[in-house]
């Protein structure tokens, strides 16, 4: 229970990657709050597989591009948990579609970037009021932000490098106030979002291309994310921590 008393926000966290974390973090003893976008029974499952185990947690509605929404979140945190925001994990993103470079609407680029660092910078500036020494903030990268992503990612990759680099000037802005800011780049996960966006004989490459010869599991990822939130962890800041089976090397 390392993290007992304290409270979770986690932006896409009802489903994949982002339910692990967030039933993970509930299992360690966090209050969670569990925002969701698209599909309110995804939340709502998430929710159940919590309060099965005796965690406590919330379902909040929320599109993280638009600023009520983020705002909204913040206040429906402080009103199911308490004042203070002790973590925030910043899963939603989202690939939206493969486009060569060449077919790339200048629109389309920009809801990339909207969608996978506008949306941190904007619950970030939310949540930070409200964290106080010991906090830690969790940004989700990807392997792709470190070696360009696969065919048609361009904006993706760009989106995810970027984040990096926002999570490293975060991290050394928070650090005086004792908050911590860390991202970890998961490599080839096994959820929707490959069942979507990747071929099976791609996936199947990949994962035979790794020293594990295996894709990860979402849990694993949760499981690092635990850590690093924790105290712990208590000198680690401004990382992009490498999750893909040693796929690549930092």
């Amino acid at each position: 229970m390392r993290l007992k008393n304290k409270v979770a926000i986690v932006t896409g966290g009802a489903r994949d990657i982002g339910r692990a974390v967030s039933i993970k973090l509930a299992c360690e003893g966090a209050s969670v709050v569990v925002n969701y976008f698209q599909k309110e029974e995804d939340a709502q499952e998430t929710i159940a597989q919590i309060t099965a185990n005796g965690g406590k947690a919330v379902a909040v509605y929320g599109d993280m591009t638009k600023p009520a929404d983020v705002d909204n979140l913040i206040v429906k945190s402080r009103e199911a948990f308490g004042e203070e925001i002790h973590m925030l994990i910043n899963v939603a993103g989202g690939l939206v579609a493969r486009k060569p470079t060449v077919e790339i609407e200048p629109e389309f680029w920009d809801k990339i970037f909207e969608l996978n660092v506008k949306s941190v910078f904007m619950a970030s500036k939310a949540a930070l009021p409200f964290m106080k020494e010991g906090a830690s903030i969790i940004n989700f990268s990807s392997l792709a932000g470190r070696d360009g992503g696969g065919p048609g990612a361009s904006a993706y990759a760009a989106a995810k490098g970027a984040l990096m680099t926002y999570t490293r000037a975060l991290a050394k802005e928070q650090g005086p106030r004792g908050i911590r800011v860390n991202a970890v780049a998961p490599g080839m996960i096994a959820t929707t979002f490959h069942d979507t966006f990747s071929k099976p004989e791609v996936r199947a490459n990949v994962a035979n291309s790794t020293p594990l010869r295996r894709e990860g599991q979402a849990k694993e990822v949760a499981d690092l994310v635990a850590y690093l939130v924790s105290d712990e962890a208590s000198f680690i800041t401004g990382t992009n921590v490498d999750i893909n089976g040693g796929l690549a090397f930092s």
